[in-house]
């Protein structure tokens, strides 16, 4: 009895002191040591950044260290290990002319990409053409690029350029971009087009046969910048699990880019992944007075309503200051509020179905993750929010390479079949 009482007596301060005796919470310097342990450690992979068809010359030099959002010294700086480079091809009308035209221009952005890795930067990047060549390439120091087509109008109505962009190294297609094409409805339909709200009521009979075939070769199926009613239909269609890769979540910011909630369930469902993307207006929705000065900074220098691919470089630092400008004016979304919509997407559908990417030097970037080089920040974020090192891992990379395996995979047992 003596030496329980006795006992007692030395915990009470701590019995009645709980509080005092709970370690204190971490410091931001605590956060931020912790996040760069871990971010040095995980495979950080962003799954969408645009280039221009005049990509890896002396224009626009992959290898200089500034100019674009993505650069491969950027990459360093930031510890983004891994970028799928994007054959990106705007809708225009489907005639034969334009089918041409668009499948000579993904093949002027394929040899970009090509001569950046294999010719000017051998020796500081590589190519990746399985899952199981990101993490080799990765082990080797070198960083990692992927190439996607974003817009299926560059096959047009030939289903076996499929297969020739796939030795290309294509590894996923987006359906569509801005407007219907042959393949799916759009989720931003364009007048310019002479497109209705819905062509096909989803994916075309013809759409069937292009994700079938890309379930054989091994492609994956994106179904970001597709109707809700085509990417539920691609998800029910495909046989391997689908992606989203860039795509951020409707509840916290109504923008028909975004996904809702049936469309993350049935994404679930699928087995497949979102790729919440860091664009700011689909992050948080602009005020109209944003949209009106942007939209007049562009019409100023000439420049078309959409698309930034194609500017030349004194458009490029003229656009980029007068955005700066406008952002002063109305500050966009921060880190924190696209980490939001990685923890919305979280919370719905699970911590295996969410990934992270940027659609840099395609409008994308918030405050804070602005370009490769600030990579970290997002790392710091999700940390600070109390994310596990294995679920950073998953959200950096760990579950689009689970999803990439798979379709290769389902891609091996049709091919025996």
């Amino acid at each position: 009895m003596f030496r329980s009482v006795a006992v007692l007596s030395i915990l009470a301060p701590c019995i009645l002191l709980a509080t005092a005796c709970d370690p204190p919470p971490p410091t931001e310097d605590d956060i931020v040591a912790r996040a760069t342990e871990i971010h040095q450690r995980v495979l950080t992979i962003d799954t969408h950044d645009d280039i221009p068809p005049n990509f890896a010359t002396e224009e626009v030099d992959p290898g200089a260290p500034e100019g674009r959002q993505v650069t491969l010294p950027r990459m360093r700086d930031g510890g983004l290990d891994v970028a799928f480079f994007a054959v990106y091809v705007g809708q225009t009308e489907r005639t034969e002319e334009n089918y041409a035209k668009a499948k000579e221009a993904a093949l002027v952005k394929f040899a970009a990409i090509h001569r950046m890795a294999d010719t000017l930067y051998p020796a500081e990047i590589e190519l990746a053409y399985s899952a199981a060549d990101v993490t080799r390439i990765h082990d080797s120091g070198k960083l990692v690029a992927v190439i996607g087509i974003e817009n299926g109008f560059v096959i047009g109505k030939n289903l076996s350029l499929l297969e020739r962009y796939y030795q290309l190294g294509v590894r996923y297609i987006t359906l569509a971009h801005g407007g219907h094409n042959d393949i799916a409805d759009s989720s931003t339909p364009r007048d310019r087009l002479g497109d209705e709200e819905e062509e096909h009521g989803g994916i075309s009979a013809f759409g069937e046969e292009v994700i079938a075939e890309m379930n054989r070769l091994g492609i994956m199926v994106d179904v970001s910048h597709i109707s809700k009613n085509a990417m539920l239909d691609a998800a029910r269609l495909s046989r391997a699990p689908v992606i989203a890769s860039h795509s951020s979540t409707r509840a916290l910011a109504d923008h028909p880019r975004n996904m809702d909630d049936e469309q993350l369930l049935a994404l679930k469902a699928n087995g497949g992944v979102m790729q919440t993307v860091a664009f700011d207006s689909y992050v948080t929705i602009p005020p109209p007075e944003k949209v009106a000065a942007r939209a007049k900074l562009r019409e100023d220098l000439g420049l078309p309503p959409r698309g930034f691919s194609t500017l030349t470089p004194e458009q490029r630092d003229a656009l980029i200051q007068g955005f700066q400008e406008i952002d002063d004016q109305w500050p966009g979304a921060t880190v924190s509020d696209f980490v939001d919509h990685i923890d919305y997407a979280v919370d719905l559908i699970g911590i295996d179905h969410v990934g992270i990417s940027s659609d840099f030097d395609g409008g994308g970037g918030v405050e804070g993750w602005d370009n490769a080089a600030e990579t970290l920040n997002v790392t710091i974020e999700l940390v600070r929010r109390g994310y596990t090192e294995e679920e950073i891992a998953q959200l950096w990379g760990g579950n689009l390479l689970r999803v990439w395996q798979e379709v290769e995979l389902v891609a091996a047992e049709m091919k025996a079949r």
